[in-house]
């Protein structure tokens, strides 16, 4: 299916990290570590970005982050996104003797010590939940380009100006993807002074069989696939780029709806392709 997905011009695969299994919340995600799992696709596609929605950055260390995102950013040929989420289920923390309370904070800590290995060489840090670095050490490899990007996943327990300012793009999510375009102006009016920075956000999906079925709003995204493009060209136009569409709830099979988006949706929203000089 991610070959699939690639042939068909998708812009990326979203991979999550759910370290255990909690009975009480339910959702394991994609099962898979999700940094063990960029590296095994990264041998199986070709275009295709591939990015973490998102790596709880409170529960891991950062240099180690830094070097697996690298990693995998060099095997993919600069086709790796790093997003970086707070984590949402509590009953983890204590497994990692983290608490839970901390979170914000050291996620703070974790997207600036990545910032300083990533894009410093040698360089001098000191944080309070983490390592201290003097200088001595330089983490390699470095990413493909410059910079390696790197998103904000939900919110982390942030507020915007601090995403605005520290992330590359933001990924949100809701139970309405109606609702998705109402903080659009606030997220545009806190990037403003660092230039375009990406706005995206992922949802529940499943796709009708019948082209010309309504939208069905509410946590799962359903519809047939002609109101889908004129709801997503209305978002477009409203300063969505990118849509995370998670198909754990679809009634088809998977590969049918990935050929089905492929044939008459992706085309209408092809996916940025870099330029040289960006590399």
């Amino acid at each position: 299916m991610a070959r699939l997905a690639d042939d068909i011009g998708i812009a990326a695969l979203w991979l999550r990290d759910v370290p255990f299994y909690d009975p009480g919340f339910g959702d394991v995600g994609q099962i898979l570590d999700p940094m063990v799992y960029a590296g095994w696709l990264a041998a199986t596609t070709r275009n295709i970005a591939l990015g973490t929605a998102g790596i709880v950055a409170p529960l891991r260390d950062p240099l180690i982050v830094a070097k697996q995102a690298t990693s995998a950013d060099q095997l993919l040929g600069g086709r790796f996104l790093l997003g970086l989420a707070s984590g949402d289920r509590p009953a983890e923390y204590p497994a990692f003797g983290v608490a839970f309370h901390t979170r914000a904070e050291r996620y703070r800590e974790a997207v600036d010590i990545i910032h300083t290995v990533i894009e410093g060489h040698f360089p001098r840090h000191q944080s309070k939940h983490f390592g201290r670095l003097d200088g001595a050490l330089d983490l390699i490899p470095k990413p493909v380009a410059s910079r390696l990007p790197m998103i904000a996943i939900g919110r982390a327990g942030q507020d915007l100006p601090w995403l605005g300012a520290n992330l590359d793009a933001w990924i949100w999510h809701g139970i309405d993807a109606r609702r998705m375009t109402d903080i659009i102006p606030q997220w545009i009016d806190v990037t403003a002074e660092y230039g375009f920075k990406p706005y995206g956000y992922a949802t529940w999906f499943d796709l009708e069989r019948d082209p010309d079925a309504p939208i069905q709003y509410g946590r799962v995204l359903r519809g047939g696939r002609n109101a889908l493009i004129e709801f997503w060209q209305d978002q477009q136009r409203a300063g969505v780029s990118h849509v995370v569409l998670n198909l754990k709830p679809t009634r088809r099979p998977a590969e049918d709806i990935l050929e089905e988006l492929g044939a008459h949706v992706v085309p209408l929203f092809p996916a940025h392709q870099p330029v040289e000089s960006e590399l």
